[in-house]
């Protein structure tokens, strides 16, 4: 036999070995792939398309035969890409969409050359729909509150560094979840490998110990989270962060002053309709003044209405005010994790 086929839970334990081959297209690969897996297409977009287009027309084996046509003249390249990616170890593991004839085709090619090919079985659908099933697992969720410029994310780092489980959303997301998000982060990636990042942070995970995130919204920037996880934030119990508001104004203006005027004026408009239009002028005004803690602070009063309507959204959900004294993530994470386990479980129990 050229090829061994394994199953999603041989693949995850091998893959830790071996590197991991998407055989699919190149727009497939961008759109979303495996984390770590090379891209090695057996068809290009344009080729794929038109052997697709054959099979419909024409049938499986004209669509083979044009398959053969397109794949000869690349064999080679094919075969040393997967080489220098094999290194000395001379295994790969193969995967297309549905673990069908791509990777198996490409099994035969690299077997032929030493090589020894391990192929996914159900392919890169299976490994989607295993992780989904992984998020539906039990799991002891805390979500961390509070209102914007809290340093919530600088907490939850803090959190993680005290030996703590934590999955950071916005930086899985590459955003901070407001209009103005987006400044300083790298460009979003498409939805889907947004959650592929989010299921491999999550496939770490020991679900017996409890994991923090930060409190969001179903939409981070113009990634969405999935649906279940989202509905398992809403119903876990949340430690809200209170940190008095002009410690939060001082902290976004070392934040977002370093900015450019007029993407911050940008942004502004965005919510001028829910801060109001004399409110966003006068935000407006304030920047051009550089009087970013005037900006800031009208700013906030949408962000902070906008935040409170969300908590009180959580009809069935506990809600642990802790109330913090300055802008120190480091303390902070002590008195968050501390309030954790004084309201919810012995930590004996949760540890």
């Amino acid at each position: 036999m050229f090829m061994e086929k394994i199953d999603i839970q041989d693949f995850l334990e091998l893959r830790k070995t071996f590197p991991v081959i998407d055989v699919r297209s190149p727009g497939e690969y961008q759109k979303a792939h495996i984390p770590g897996a090379y891209n090695i297409p057996l068809f290009s977009n344009e080729e794929r398309s038109k052997v697709g287009i054959t099979y419909k027309q024409t049938g499986r084996l004209a669509a083979i035969k044009e398959g053969l046509k397109i794949v000869g003249p690349k064999m080679l390249d094919m075969v040393e890409n997967a080489e220098e990616i094999a290194g000395g170890q001379r295994a790969v593991i193969l995967h297309c969409w549905r673990g069908g004839m791509r990777s198996e085709n490409m099994a035969w090619l690299f077997s032929r050359v030493g090589i020894k090919p391990y192929v996914l079985t159900g392919g890169y659908k299976k490994y989607r729909r295993y992780c989904r099933k992984q998020l539906e697992k039990p799991a002891t969720l805390i979500v961390l509150s509070g209102y914007t410029g809290s340093g919530k994310t600088e907490i939850l780092h803090a959190i993680r560094e005290e030996g703590e489980q934590c999955l950071d959303l916005e930086g899985i997301a590459r955003h901070k979840g407001s209009v103005f998000g987006s400044f300083g982060e790298e460009e979003q990636l498409p939805n889907e490998h947004f959650e592929n990042l989010l299921f491999e942070e999550w496939l770490k995970l020991d679900l017996n110990k409890p994991v923090w995130v930060e409190d969001e919204s179903k939409m981070i920037g113009q990634n969405c989270l999935p649906d279940e996880l989202f509905h398992r934030m809403r119903s876990a119990p949340v430690i809200k962060a209170e940190l008095d508001k002009s410690i939060r104004i001082k902290r976004l203006v070392r934040e977002y002053a370093c900015f450019d005027k007029q993407l911050l004026k940008d942004s502004i408009q965005k919510i001028r309709r829910r801060l109001g239009g004399q409110n966003a002028q006068k935000a407006t005004e304030a920047l051009d003044n550089d009087d970013f803690y005037t900006a800031v602070d009208i700013t906030l009063r949408y962000y902070d209405k906008a935040y409170q309507h969300g908590l009180n959204k959580r009809k069935n959900t506990a809600v642990y005010p802790v109330t913090l004294h300055e802008d120190d993530p480091g303390n902070n994470a002590s008195r968050v994790i501390e309030k954790a386990y004084q309201r919810l479980k012995p930590e004996k129990e949760l540890r």
